[in-house]
């Protein structure tokens, strides 16, 4: 077992006092980069940093950030649901860092889709039918998960499927 163990700090947002939701560093007790690249290679990081090695992963609205001494989540409820969380991302790193030698390693980010191609595939109406003010925000919340080809009305069947198959190449959760 590589990962065994963290000290949690929970953190509110010193510039958003109201905000609902609250973050977590854990700090690990053991150094863990080596195992970066595979954990990457297994779950398909969002971004990908070399040197240091860090991998960032989208999950559940969530960015959660794995460095080789800590680990960074956002957006979340409570330490409970951050407990939660760490649970499994320890429990993913190690089981790639102990099949390391049935995984090639992965040094970069997982494909991701392109803003100019979600707004070629849109109706460019700016109609704010999808509650934003533009088929270009639209385009961008979509490039990062946030927005699917249902989520357009003004799309017609044909438009909707195309861009449903487009941002079906890429892997969000």
């Amino acid at each position: 077992m590589l990962l065994k163990g963290w000290t949690k700090e929970i953190t509110r947002a010193a510039c958003r006092p109201e905000a609902q939701t609250v973050h977590c560093i854990a700090h690990l007790d053991q150094h863990i980069g080596e195992a970066i690249p595979y954990l990457n290679a297994v779950l398909g990081g969002y971004t990908y940093v070399k040197e240091p090695p860090s991998v960032t992963f989208r999950n559940q609205g969530k960015l959660i950030s794995v460095h080789e001494d800590h680990i960074a989540i956002n957006a979340l409820q409570d330490a409970d649901e951050a407990e939660k969380i760490l649970l499994w991302l320890q429990g993913e790193i190690n089981a790639a860092w102990e099949k390391r030698a049935e995984i090639t390693p992965s040094f970069q980010a997982a494909p991701r889709p392109q803003l100019m191609a979600i707004v070629k595939l849109l109706p460019k109406t700016n109609c704010k039918q999808c509650g934003q003010p533009s088929c270009l925000v639209f385009a961008s919340l979509a490039v990062e998960g946030g927005k699917g080809a249902d989520d357009c009305p003004a799309l017609e069947q044909d438009q909707r499927k195309k861009l449903e198959e487009y941002l079906g190449q890429f892997h969000f959760d």
